[in-house]
């Protein structure tokens, strides 16, 4: 009889179980269906190109919407984060200082000073200048376009050669310029390019293979550019930061770096909403309470540390604006 209510305990329990996997497997899928939906039903109605979202929360899927394959696409300045964890491991391993200065890696470029602008030495110019845009250039160098003919195949030296209109500090000029030149500075440092430097630290260890990166006519990697992810792959990159550089139980960046470089260091002009309310190092500071690796026509990974998320997308529309407004109202409540 003991044996018989034992059976019938144990097999009530197993059923219960069963049934509470079964309903919370349940609800995660309404909860995706949820999410899904309200985000495409807004993008749909606000006729944005949105390519796919990507929605972690306590380190797991919280949701999701492709509207075709998620496959690699160009990130465009998103890539400036990523050579910005490069920096901080430079920094670490002792290649590098926030004041290490142009002149000293680049002797020969910075050796002849430029005429006109108010007289500071580009040779002169620090990381810590370079990473929070604040190089004195009112016309930033090396854009997209210059850089596609620009008859100068030494970019760096193309860039120290170009007056400052006026000393470094103040104010803030967003400069992809600046971003190539650091990653010129951790080749100099590390002897190996941004790419091959954070293929074993950080590609690989997150399941990234077979890097794209597009290069310079010399072979450093661009930086500020041309680096090719897919939206989940981009969420791990959101995650590690997240998790303060730990993936796996292993410590990939340094936290002290990430928290740096993830909090406001200038103030980036009058903008409005998500544009007006700082600069970090390589990273935009958000409303919310958030910050974020944002690539021109819409790719975004944001971090949300008080909601323990992330938010990745893969875009092709110029208004951004719009589709981070998409993320708060129809996303940012449902976590």
């Amino acid at each position: 009889m003991r044996d018989m209510q034992s059976s019938a305990i144990f097999g009530w329990r197993l059923g219960f179980g069963k049934r509470r996997l079964q309903d919370r497997e349940e609800r995660k899928v309404r909860r995706l269906d949820n999410l899904g939906q309200r985000f495409s039903e807004r993008i749909v109605r606000d006729g944005l190109h949105v390519h796919s979202i990507r929605v972690l929360k306590e380190g797991r899927l919280f949701g999701q919407w492709d509207r075709d394959q998620d496959r690699r696409r160009l990130q465009h300045s998103v890539s400036k984060s990523f050579t910005c964890m490069a920096v901080g491991l430079a920094i670490h391993e002792g290649k590098l200082r926030l004041n290490s200065r142009l002149k000293d890696f680049f002797p020969q470029q910075a050796a002849v000073q430029p005429t006109g602008g108010c007289g500071f030495p580009p040779g002169e110019l620090t990381l810590y200048d370079l990473l929070r845009m604040t190089s004195g250039h009112d016309s930033p160098p090396l854009w997209a376009d210059e850089r596609a003919t620009l008859p100068e195949k030494d970019w760096v030296k193309h860039y120290l050669s170009l007056p400052l209109d006026r000393p470094p500090g103040e104010p803030f000029t967003y400069s992809s310029g600046d971003t190539f030149v650091i990653s010129a500075l951790v080749q100099e440092a590390v002897g190996m390019t941004v790419e091959d430097y954070l293929t074993p630290r950080l590609f690989e260890p997150l399941g990234i293979r077979e890097i794209e990166w597009e290069k310079s006519p010399l072979g450093v990697t661009l930086g500020c550019a041309g680096l090719w992810l897919t939206t989940e792959e981009l969420s791990r990159f959101g995650q590690l930061l997240l998790q303060k550089g730990i993936w796996n139980g292993t410590q990939l960046v340094p936290a002290d770096w990430i928290d740096f470089v993830s909090r406001k260091q200038i103030e980036n002009g009058s903008g409005e909403g998500d544009w007006g309310v700082g600069y970090g190092c390589q990273f935009w500071m958000c409303t919310h309470g958030a910050y974020r690796a944002d690539g021109a026509h819409g790719q975004f990974c944001i971090v949300l540390p008080d909601k323990d998320a992330v938010v990745a997308i893969n875009s092709e529309d110029d208004r951004l604006a719009d589709i981070l407004n998409a993320v708060w109202e129809e996303v940012y409540p449902l976590l």
